[in-house]
């Protein structure tokens, strides 16, 4: 995130958010780490996002699509909360990879996960005989999309109706984005209340102990004034696409890469074979032909770029850092200055550049209270680390590739002659509600005397996807169908929805959907809070007309 920040930086950097993590914990202003002599020692995340055990119960589940997210999800879920019965997938190559999974990554499969167990996962290879097992399995419980977006509506709104149908409530988590458009979003929080499901999306940076941990440091004012955020997410796939890479024998008769892009995989002779002439259930499901099916991504139709896929991570931690508020208004710039015909071709932009306006702290009275957020994403120049940087008038925080968090000082002048990111720091008790940061040499080793920001199990570090499957499997395992969404006379609900329910997950669309209409129609678009509401029908200009109806 920083350009020109070394080693020895870095390492100042993680351990004075280490230590200052510990020194606002010891006085009381974070819940997240515990004191524990000159270490800190991190709560576990169940313990921190409140879920427990669900003893020797888990929730029945079907995953309904297995490609690269279905992959990330099974190998990271944990069977003791969420058992997967049977899995759907139409391409023969992710029903091998589902179950074999792959040597190096999150994508472990279910024959590592369940062992001998995985053998009595049924294989469904149809959107008709997903639907079908629902009504007659009762046992099914609940259904994990991990789909191209243009589907995610239709089958999570399919699954809760056929849960209502047979009068045993089906409950849905589906990936980000939560749909192809805003009307999509709020028609499934609707059918959620009507069939009394619980409704969740995958926007794990909720579930992240790297990130509640920053946030919780942020919370604490230590930082100073906010008034940019500056978020990033860059690659490089300007690289030739080897052919021999391919782990099956490719198709002469569609376009293959010309660039190493993992939005633009080959197309194989397995996955050809079984669907190049099923033209009538590819448009039946909103793609004209497999080319669009295995490369959904590239799609106005069927995808929602880079904003959808990339973007809404970082934009939904923005938003959380500042107090989970409303954006003001948006602009940007979109291009597709790369990839063209016979070069990896699209229909989306290949680099973005999006300048949000969120409302500051004192909005409500001062109009120019506004905090600035930055959101980048190109397609060729991997130079940066992704990640967030939180900047304030007495300090900056960086978040890099969820796996780190790093704070420096802004000095005082004439206090502190080290620059700040050479700067160590712990934070004092300035009043009894407001903590700062105190510049000093005299703290030992950048590092030696601190845990590191790993947390859980064995350092593992915590990108959320296990917690927010557990904490889903939890809540289906207390919710009471009868209570369905009421709400207490202070407008709360009266039982518990996961960290990001449908309505949380419906303000990270209309943020990451209406960039892109900013951006193709080269607009500056002020956000309107009937948008927010799920009730009202109104929404973002952005919202088009699905290719694939929802009843």
């Amino acid at each position: 995130m920083a350009l020109d920040i070394t080693p020895e930086q870095r390492a100042i950097g993680k351990a004075n958010f280490n230590r200052t993590a510990d020194g606002l914990t010891r006085r009381g202003f974070m819940k997240s780490l515990v004191a524990s002599g000159a270490a800190v020692a991190v709560a576990t995340p169940a313990a921190y996002y409140g879920y427990k055990s669900i003893e020797g119960k888990p929730v029945k589940a079907v995953l309904i699509g297995c490609g690269d997210e279905g992959g990330v999800l099974v190998g990271e879920h944990n069977p003791n909360y969420l058992e997967f019965v049977a899995v759907c997938d139409i391409r023969p190559s992710n029903m091998q990879r589902i179950f074999n999974g792959e040597p190096v990554g999150l994508r472990k499969g279910l024959k590592k996960v369940y062992g001998n167990r995985a053998n009595n996962i049924k294989k469904l290879d149809s959107y008709d005989a997903f639907t079908d097992e629902l009504r007659k399995n009762k046992d099914i419980e609940a259904v994990v999309i991990a789909l191209p977006l243009c589907m995610h509506a239709k089958a999570a709104i399919d699954a809760m109706k056929i849960g209502k149908d047979r009068g045993k409530p089906i409950h849905v988590l589906t990936e980000k984005l939560m749909a192809w458009n805003i009307q999509q979003c709020k028609q499934m929080i609707r059918t959620a209340k009507e069939c009394s499901s619980i409704l969740s999306v995958g926007h794990q940076r909720h579930y992240s102990m790297l990130y509640a941990h920053a946030v919780e440091v942020v919370n604490a004012g230590v930082l100073g004034d906010i008034r940019h955020i500056r978020a990033l997410w860059h690659r490089n796939f300007t690289w030739p696409f080897d052919p021999k890479t391919a782990k099956d024998a490719m198709v002469p008769d569609v376009p293959q890469p010309k660039f190493r892009d993992g939005w633009f995989p080959p197309i194989t002779r397995t996955d050809y074979d079984a669907l190049h002439d099923k033209t009538d259930m590819l448009k039946k499901y909103g793609f004209d032909n497999i080319e669009q099916l295995i490369r959904w991504r590239l799609y106005q139709a069927t995808g929602g770029g880079l904003m959808a896929e990339l973007g809404s991570h970082q934009l939904d931690a923005c938003s959380i850092f500042l107090g989970h508020v409303h954006p003001l208004a948006v602009s940007g710039v979109g291009v597709r200055s790369f990839f063209g015909p016979g070069r990896n071709d699209r229909d989306i932009d290949d680099h973005v550049f999006a300048t949000y306006e969120f409302p500051g702290k004192n909005h409500a009275k001062d109009k120019n209270d506004v905090v600035i957020v930055t959101y980048s994403s190109i397609s060729t120049n991997a130079f940066e680390n992704y990640g967030e940087c939180i900047m304030g008038d007495r300090g900056t925080l960086i978040v890099e590739k969820e796996e780190s968090v790093m704070l420096f000082p802004e000095n005082e002048p004439g206090k502190v002659k080290t620059p700040p990111r050479g700067t160590e720091v712990s934070v004092r008790a300035k009043g009894k509600d407001e903590p700062v940061l105190e510049s000093g040499s005299t703290w030992g080793g950048p590092a030696a005397s601190v845990t590191g920001t790993a947390v859980g199990p064995a350092g593992r570090i915590s990108r959320g996807y296990t917690e927010e499957m557990e904490d889903f499997a939890y809540c289906v395992r207390l919710w009471d169908p009868k209570l369905g969404y009421a709400k207490d006379p202070d407008g709360k609900y009266k039982q518990r929805l996961t960290r990001c329910h449908g309505e949380i997950a419906l303000v990270d669309a209309i943020v990451a959907l209406t960039a892109n209409y900013a951006m193709h129609t080269h607009q500056r678009v002020e956000f309107k809070p009937a948008w927010f509401d799920a009730d009202s029908p109104d929404v973002p200009p952005s919202d088009q007309k699905a290719k694939v109806e929802v009843a």
